[in-house]
């Protein structure tokens, strides 16, 4: 029956990467933590998008009377693993003017005249707000691994300017979820074929996709070192395997909803005569 399934309490140590992690030990296409099917999944993510809304509107609404509290979801994953599917099924339950999203491109000639981190510290979401990276800063250690575009003395400095930009980021009162969606090659392969049977997605579909994609093993070797220099007691990684689109889906609802619970939101107390100004309504 849809719906009888329930996800494991605590999302985030289900799915935190450990000591030890290895990104090859871990299957694409697994559930852990949900022994529900795709409808169970589907029904579960829209019964608690009220919950999820109601969390980021006390977030904001904090805000409004001196709250510092923010949240920051970073996502990284290959092509086609579902980034997109993220942002319109999950995030799109909330408020639109409580959401910042930044989606980050190569970067321009501006931008590379600055330390790489010049331009993700300008995005980061303001008090009260939910931001959400589509990619990050962390393209400048997983491509330029890849491609060698830097020495392996700048991937080491890049790895702890980030620890730091994050450490600093989370003392300032960001709460910050860092998530990996991850597939396997031959479920990237299916998408791609998928993109370019449908008309309505061929416009997502890039040659250059099909460029990166000749360099995996080298990528999955750039995740697995930027998990393993990155992975800190106070931001964690989080690997959500991804084959499953609707798997991906609740696991990320989860990790946000236990990420705001743990900020003990509370309705602000606005310093108004409530019953004063329930005459001055009745009378207007």
């Amino acid at each position: 029956m849809a719906g009888s399934a329930t996800f494991d309490d605590h999302p985030s140590k289900l799915l935190k990467v450990g000591k030890g992690f290895s990104l090859d030990s871990l299957d694409p296409g697994s559930t852990p933590g949900y022994d529900g099917d795709k409808a169970d999944g589907e029904e579960l993510l829209e019964e608690l998008d009220g919950k999820l809304a109601q969390l980021q509107e006390q977030l904001f609404a904090e805000s409004l009377y001196g709250g510092t509290k923010r949240l920051l979801l970073i996502l990284q994953a290959m092509d086609t693993a579902g980034k997109g599917g993220i942002v319109t099924h999950v995030m799109g339950t909330m408020n639109p003017h409580g959401v910042q999203l930044k989606s980050f491109k190569a970067p321009t000639p501006e931008e590379k005249s600055y330390d790489f981190l010049w331009r993700i510290e300008r995005e980061v979401p303001a008090a009260g707000m939910v931001g959400v990276f589509d990619r990050s800063h962390y393209e400048d250690v997983l491509i330029h691994r890849v491609h060698r575009w830097a020495s392996p003395e700048e991937l080491e400095r890049r790895y702890r300017a980030i620890n730091e930009f994050e450490a600093r980021q989370a003392g300032a009162g960001t709460k910050i979820v860092k998530v990996m969606l991850h597939i396997s090659s031959d479920e990237q392969k299916d998408r791609l074929l998928a993109r370019l049977d449908d008309p309505a997605k061929q416009w997502k579909y890039s040659s250059g996709d099909l460029k990166e994609r000749a360099f995996w093993p080298d990528y999955m070797d750039a995740y697995q070192k930027a998990i393993d220099k990155t992975n800190t007691d106070l931001v964690p990684w989080h690997v959500v395997p991804a084959n499953k689109k609707w798997y991906a889906r609740i696991a990320v609802q989860q990790l946000l909803l236990e990420a705001l619970d743990g900020m003990d939101l509370q309705w602000p107390v606005p310093d108004l005569d409530l019953d004063m100004e329930r005459e001055l309504v009745k009378r207007s």
